[in-house]
């Protein structure tokens, strides 16, 4: 599958990757990206524009579809009214993680939900499975409008300047009109720095493009694609579903308990998740952060000071930020914050300290 933008991608030179059948920009060259540590470094100091339209997009409608909702996902979703969004997870009964969404709450009686794009249609399935018919419709809307992510300190002086800035609390969102067209804006991302996305119909998706794009350059920006995506993330600690989130990892091993409605009466997997509550996780995700030169990848061990296995990386990489390794890694439970462990980089024994994420200042509420 192609976004509404991937011939200004093709265009502007962009190197291309698979994600879940979409072909999608993974680094941009020269003026106008530089590769990833300079797309990265632009969104961290001015600012960055990314596709992000793979991701997936279904509605729920219909009288109490929010309160339908909250009874599938596993945050409270009652803490939230229109024009607010929320994070939250969509378990299975053993409390693995299908997946994890942001629901927007457009009404009591209208929601969107985001779910990453190789887990889409799987969500889209099992709120089939759970939902009735006759009470709600379900959209599958993953091809209908584009996704496109401004990220940065100077964001919102770039959508000022193209007449599309609003005063928008974090994870808050609010329609506004461009070319005579009405969309969604939203305050969320995923970079930890301040920024949007913006939701625009695939039929004006590269005409708003274009206008952001030649802004984001004015003010020297970067157009970034999705491997400055993933450092940008990394850095924050982020969980990426596939590395930190799986039907194997539940939520509280990936510390993600906050992101559960625990006083709700049922959420889809509540049952496995409060036995795993009251009987306390074996493992936790944790950050490293190398205090050696070399770079930790997913899949390499995590060693205590006399050679045991402790624990094994989830995703790891090169800190643009911190110009030093770091890594997400699920860790034994009864090691703490400050502990020294090693790394096995390549069959190097690299030394790390046990941090908790995120590795650079989060700007998000900024």
């Amino acid at each position: 599958m192609e976004s509404p933008l991937f011939s200004i991608h093709q265009a502007l030179g962009a190197k291309l990757g698979d994600f879940a059948g979409w072909q999608m920009p993974l680094e941009y060259p020269a003026p106008v990206g530089g590769g990833t540590l300079a797309e990265h470094q632009a969104v961290r100091e001015k600012a960055g524009l990314f596709d992000v339209s793979h991701l997936g997009k279904i509605e729920i409608i219909g009288p109490g579809a929010k309160q339908w909702a909250n009874q599938i996902f596993t945050n409270d979703l009652t803490r939230i009214t229109a024009g607010q969004a929320q994070y939250s997870l969509l378990c299975n009964a053993e409390g693995g993680v299908i997946d994890d969404v942001i629901i927007y709450c457009r009404s009591d009686d209208d929601v969107l939900v985001i779910p990453n794009a190789a887990n889409a249609l799987v969500v889209y399935q099992v709120l089939t499975e759970q939902i009735d018919s006759a009470k709600f419709s379900l959209n599958n809307r993953h091809q209908d409008f584009a996704v496109i992510a401004l990220q940065g300190p100077l964001s919102g002086q770039v959508l000022a300047s193209v007449g599309l800035h609003r005063d928008l609390e974090y994870m808050s969102f609010a329609d506004v009109h461009f070319d005579g067209t009405s969309f969604t804006l939203c305050r969320t991302g995923y970079s930890g720095e301040h920024g949007y996305e913006l939701l625009p119909p695939k039929n004006l998706a590269s005409e708003l493009w274009s206008v952001l794009s030649r802004e984001v350059l004015r003010i020297g920006g970067k157009i970034a694609g999705l491997g400055a995506r993933d450092t940008l993330r990394t850095e924050m600690g982020y969980p990426l579903h596939g590395h930190e989130l799986s039907l194997e990892i539940n939520a509280l091993e990936a510390n993600l308990s906050w992101a559960i409605g625990w006083k709700k009466k049922i959420f889809h997997g509540d049952g496995a998740l409060r036995a795993e509550q009251a009987k306390g996780v074996n493992r936790l995700l944790r950050g490293l952060l190398l205090t050696e030169r070399g770079i930790p990848r997913g899949g390499m061990l995590v060693r205590n000071s006399v050679g045991a296995v402790v624990g094994e990386v989830t995703s790891g990489t090169f800190s643009p930020t911190l110009k030093e390794g770091i890594a997400l890694a699920f860790i034994e439970s009864g090691i703490e914050v400050g502990e020294q462990l090693l790394v096995d980089v390549r069959g190097r024994n690299l030394s790390a300290v046990v941090t908790k994420p995120p590795f650079v200042t989060s700007h998000v509420r900024g």
